[in-house]
C-alpha cells in the first residue's frame, strides 16, 4: 500500500513503544551474553521475515513507482541492514577483556 511520503508514518507510535520494550529487555539481560545474542538472533530472523514475507513481494511493478521507492530510500537512510559482528573483532575484544594486547611489531 502507497501513501504519501509527507504524511506521518501510521505506525510510528507503536514502533516506538516496541523499540523501547525491546531495549528494556535487552538492558534486562545486560552482562548475560547467551540471553544478548538470542535477543539479537531473533531481531536477525525478524528482520528477514519482514524483508522476506512483508517487503519483496511487494515491491513496485512499474519503473515510476520503483524509482520513488529508491529516492525515499536514499533520503531517508538506505536500505535497513543488520550489521553482524566479524568474528576478528569480538576475539580482539575478548583479547582486550582479559589483558592480552596485539603485537604492535607484527
Amino acid at each position: 500500500m502507497d501513501r504519501d511520503q509527507n504524511a506521518p508514518n501510521p505506525c510510528e507510535a507503536e514502533l516506538t513503544r516496541l523499540l523501547a520494550a525491546l531495549l528494556d529487555l535487552a538492558h534486562q539481560q545486560e552482562g548475560d551474553s547467551l540471553a544478548t545474542l538470542a535477543i539479537l538472533r531473533s531481531l536477525s530472523a525478524t528482520h528477514a521475515q519482514i524483508r522476506d514475507d512483508l517487503f519483496l513481494p511487494y515491491l513496485p511493478t512499474t519503473r515510476h513507482d520503483l524509482a520513488n521507492l529508491l529516492r525515499d530510500m536514499e533520503e531517508s537512510g538506505g536500505w535497513p541492514f543488520i550489521e553482524r559482528m566479524r568474528l576478528q573483532a569480538l576475539l580482539i575484544n575478548l583479547d582486550w577483556q582479559m589483558g592480552i594486547y596485539p603485537d604492535s611489531e607484527k
